[in-house]
């Protein structure tokens, strides 16, 4: 039965890893852009469903709208401003960019809101729910569900509808689809901020079960960074799987080596799988 409690755990926590991963996958697999403001944009998407909370009452799975929205706008103004420019080159000056882009928007949030972990403590909590001796966090399946959910809705829109199409033809052949018409910079600014979007959705999830810093933006990268290389680049469906597998393989080795190791695990298996299958489980060879 513990082992039992332990994959379900891991299976909640995964599934929020997908989302946290989904956007930061659909960057690197469009673009070619190693986005390392990531992390941040989580942080920035828990701030923002933290202060609703707080100071207008609307719930974290509500402020969802208001976080993913204000994250859009933001990632789309940082590409269309700034990451187009050398949106063709190399992809170290764009990890660089990305990088000191990280490193401002980071020291902002600490200058604004301090080091300092909060929480958004609910006035009315869900609790848990008991079956066959197992123990449900509802907060967390609920978060998970709604994670899934808006996974699932980016992966309709990139089927279904003509900017959807625009994003796959281009992250297929920039080429050929600006020869058909597409205008290349403005997917690719559309692309990037609909990563920060599934960031910003992702940060008001995770307000509700992680301490909130912006100390805490490390981890969430590493976390996309891991995901990304176990699922495979550019791939929803492998986001999905990468973050239920690092969920599970977190869940148990925090029981066999100690839950402080949660990212050291992590990493460990990010070499592996680089040595050994770098295009991941789902993925295809893309970007050299």
């Amino acid at each position: 039965m513990l082992y039992l409690q332990i994959l379900l755990n891991g299976l909640m926590l995964g599934g929020l890893y997908a989302c946290i991963a989904v956007g930061f996958s659909l960057v690197w697999g469009v673009l070619n852009v190693i986005n390392i403001l990531h992390g941040s944009f989580v942080v920035l998407g828990s701030y923002i469903a933290y202060f609703a909370y707080v100071h207008l009452g609307i719930h974290p799975f509500f402020s969802i709208v208001l976080s993913g929205g204000a994250l859009f706008a933001l990632g789309y103004a940082v590409q269309a401003g700034l990451i187009n420019r050398v949106v063709g080159a190399p992809v170290l000056t764009t990890l660089v960019l990305t990088f000191g882009l990280d490193l401002l928007l980071n020291n902002s949030m600490l200058l604004a809101f301090s080091a300092d972990y909060r929480t958004v403590r609910l006035e009315n909590p869900f609790g848990s729910l008991v079956v066959a001796n197992l123990v449900v966090p509802l907060n967390r399946l609920y978060a998970m569900l709604l994670a899934v959910v808006l996974t699932g809705l980016l992966y309709v829109v990139l089927m279904r509808s003509r900017i959807g199409r625009a994003i796959v033809a281009v992250r297929m052949d920039p080429e050929a689809a600006a020869l058909m018409g597409v205008n290349v910079k403005r997917i690719f600014a559309l692309t990037f901020g609909i990563g920060a979007l599934m960031a910003g959705g992702a940060g008001s999830l995770l307000s509700l079960i992680f301490p909130i810093s912006p100390l805490a933006s490390t981890d969430f990268l590493g976390i996309a960074f891991v995901v990304c290389v176990l699922g495979g680049l550019g791939s929803i469906a492998g986001a999905m799987v990468g973050g239920l597998a690092l969920g599970v393989i977190q869940s148990f080795g925090a029981l066999f080596i100690g839950p402080e190791h949660g990212l050291t695990i992590a990493f460990v298996l990010l070499i592996i799988l680089l040595i050994f299958k770098p295009t991941g489980l789902m993925g295809r060879r893309g970007y050299e």
